[in-house]
Order: C-alpha cells, then structure tokens, then sequence
C-alpha cells in the first residue's frame, strides 16, 4: 500500500515562493514516476510537474522557469519548488505516485496566491 502525506501549502503574497513536499511509504519508492497536480474548483485536475525514476522532469508551460520538482529518493520525499507565484496559481495541489497502471494519491494542501 502507497502512501502520500503532502505538505507546505499556505497563502503567499503574487511573487512570492513557496516549497510542497509529499512524504511517501513503500521501499521501492525510487522505482517510480512522481509527481504533482493541481486543481480548483469546478475544473479538472491538471498535472503540474513529473519527475521519472532516473530523475527526468517535466513541467506544464504554465509553470516552466517558475516551478521546480526534485526528489530525495533517501527520504522518500518529492518536493515542489514553487517561485514568482501569480494569483491562477491558486488551487489545491496534490502529490501522486505512478506505481504500474495504478496512480496513488496524496491528500492535498490549499496554495492560495493573494495580496
């Protein structure tokens, strides 16, 4: 059984950062594709920024040169790096981990992006 315990979420001022991390269970953790979406209401939940096994990302072009993913495979943690927030950054963000053709979830954590 995986699970996914996020953190780090909060209001932050436009331009401002804040930095997700997504606490993982399992031993074999390193083996998988992580990554982050996000999600407001009355939308669909949309990816963010994946990282593989062997550490290749991806972003969303909403996110690119502001958003950073990286993980610790000795803590089995992922973490979202989140620079020059905007107001349309607001949303609920969820961590997920891609363990065969099943996707784990984590709880998510509120960013609220407001002055």
């Amino acid at each position: 059984q995986v699970q996914l315990v996020e953190s780090g979420g909060g209001l932050v001022q436009p331009g401002g950062s804040l930095r997700l991390s997504c606490a993982a269970s399992g031993s074999m953790f390193r083996s998988y594709t992580m990554g982050w979406h996000r999600q407001v209401p009355g939308k669909e939940r949309e990816s963010v920024a994946g990282i593989g096994s062997g550490g290749s990302t991806n972003y969303a072009d909403s996110v690119k040169g502001r958003f950073t993913i990286s993980r610790d495979n000795a803590k089995n943690t992922v973490s979202l790096q989140m620079n020059s927030l905007k107001p349309e950054d607001t949303a609920v963000y969820y961590c997920c981990v891609v363990v065969g053709a099943k996707v784990y979830w984590g709880q998510g954590t509120q960013v609220t992006v407001s002055s």
